[in-house]
């Protein structure tokens, strides 16, 4: 607790976060590349969805990502929200663009994936309603926390919404289990052994291994973008910006 608070202040987190950005954003390289090789070139076709399933590759990461991120978002909106910690609000905000873009991804490549499968683009079952919605709770946490011209405001503001939208993220990933929808269930479960091919696993797996670096890299790059923006009038910016610092 002691190291999380001293970290909390932004100018000790800018210089800790800045060096492993280059690291981030070339292991997401590689690990995306590698996924989508296995995915793509090495993985077997399905015996039931031929090529068309290969879409998984994109589609399962960005659906879980979509989920996660909105929940770290809640994390950090309650954080601000409990501790008035101005860096939480602004990870808060920085988590909210790249969870709609995982979102807007996932129903995308949804609708891509159902017009062969089920022979639809879109049906209003629970997994996909819920997972709309979430859209749209992002969009909503986004135009609160840019809608005011107090940025305490408008953390405030977009850090509520957060939190209550929280609630639609377990009923998406229950959605199968409570409804009857179109959508399967889940492939991998932490109770059983996962039901796939080991190539089609592996390509998923690090897949979502690249995803996972990718939020990270451009959470942290947002996040020191906004302390840029919202702390460029404290005492220590100037020594951010020396070249120790870079």
């Amino acid at each position: 607790m002691r190291h999380w608070t001293r970290y909390a202040a932004p100018a000790r987190f800018a210089p800790l976060v800045r060096p492993w950005l280059p690291w981030l954003w070339a292991a997401c390289l590689v690990s995306a590349l590698a996924g989508l090789a296995v995915g793509l070139v090495l993985a077997p076709t399905d015996a039931q969805q031929g090529q068309s399933y290969r879409i998984l590759y994109i589609h399962v990461p960005a659906a879980w990502m979509s989920m996660l991120l909105y929940l770290v978002m809640a994390f950090w909106a309650a954080v601000g929200w409990v501790w008035r910690v101005r860096l939480a609000f602004m990870l808060a905000r920085a988590v909210a663009p790249t969870g709609a873009l995982f979102t807007g991804i996932a129903l995308l490549s949804g609708a891509l994936w159902g017009q062969p499968t089920w022979g639809t683009w879109w049906v209003w079952d629970a997994r996909l309603t819920s997972e709309l919605i979430l859209l749209f709770l992002y969009l909503g946490c986004l135009s609160l926390f840019d809608g005011f011209d107090d940025p305490e405001r408008g953390d405030h503001a977009g850090a509520l919404l957060a939190m209550v939208g929280a609630v639609n993220v377990p009923i998406i990933y229950f959605s199968v289990v409570w409804w009857n929808t179109l959508h399967q269930g889940a492939t991998i479960t932490a109770t059983s052994a996962p039901r796939m091919d080991p190539a089609m696993l592996c390509g998923l797996l690090l897949c979502t291994l690249a995803s996972w670096l990718y939020a990270i890299a451009v959470v942290l790059t947002r996040t020191l973008a906004l302390i840029g923006e919202r702390e460029r009038d404290r005492h220590w910016m100037p020594a951010l910006s020396e070249p120790d610092h870079a």
